[in-house]
């Protein structure tokens, strides 16, 4: 529990430059980000959406403007994106939860559309497969998991140039180096990703057939699960 506490924390401090600083840190961030409207399916008119590990609202705001009438279930440890969203979105159909996603209470066939943006990294391959079969339960037939993230682990033979190329990306946009150490600092101490491919294999194991993979560069992907 303590280090979910010193992740609520460090993203309550992240909180103050939060979306100018994905931008500068994590490569494709407006990609991904776009990529959670412009891949749904047309027909798709979700009418109750879960956003796990909120942050300041980016993905949500995408989809309020499509879906203005849907309600909205926004999940974040820390409470100052919790608050920024609270501002953001007051005049929209919204419920708060300020807890660690590990903590919801995913209720039964609740969800058209569960999304979570750059948040399940935090989590272990087991934590994840737990999760997703949350994730699954919890989203109503035809309901989709839709997920952006960082994809490799830390063991895989691309990992190193992987961040070589990431450290150049950062310091393009900040030449000072402190913000690369921040993030590797974070990265060592919290951060836990999986790679795609064992990331499908899990949620096809929970139970998802319909698994497509919209966007991917490199190891930064999008991600979509239909429930069938």
């Amino acid at each position: 529990m303590e280090s979910v506490n010193n992740i609520a924390l460090e993203f309550n401090e992240f909180s103050k430059n939060y979306t100018n600083d994905m931008i500068g840190c994590v490569p494709h961030y407006k990609e991904l980000i776009s990529s959670f409207i412009k891949y749904l399916p047309d027909n798709f008119s979700p009418i109750s959406i879960l956003d796990l590990g909120c942050g300041n609202g980016n993905i949500t705001s995408q989809l309020i403007s499509h879906f203005p009438n849907a309600t909205y279930t926004m999940v974040d440890a820390s409470s100052e994106m919790i608050e920024l969203c609270r501002k953001q979105f007051k005049s929209h159909n919204v419920i708060y939860s300020n807890m660690y996603f590990n903590d919801f209470i995913f209720k039964p066939e609740s969800y058209d559309l569960i999304v979570a943006g750059f948040s399940l990294h935090h989590c272990d391959y087991k934590e994840k497969r737990s999760i997703f079969k949350a994730i699954y339960s919890s989203l109503k037939i035809g309901g989709m998991f839709s997920y952006s993230d960082l994809m490799i682990n830390k063991t895989n033979p691309d990992h190193p140039v992987l961040l070589d190329e990431w450290h150049h990306f950062v310091n393009s946009n900040f030449p000072d180096g402190e913000k690369w150490a921040w993030v590797m600092e974070h990265y060592k101490a919290f951060d836990k990703p999986t790679d795609y491919l064992d990331q499908i294999e899990c949620l096809r194991n929970v139970g998802f057939t319909n698994i497509q993979i919209p966007f991917k560069e490199g190891y930064w992907v999008y991600l979509q699960a239909v429930k069938s």
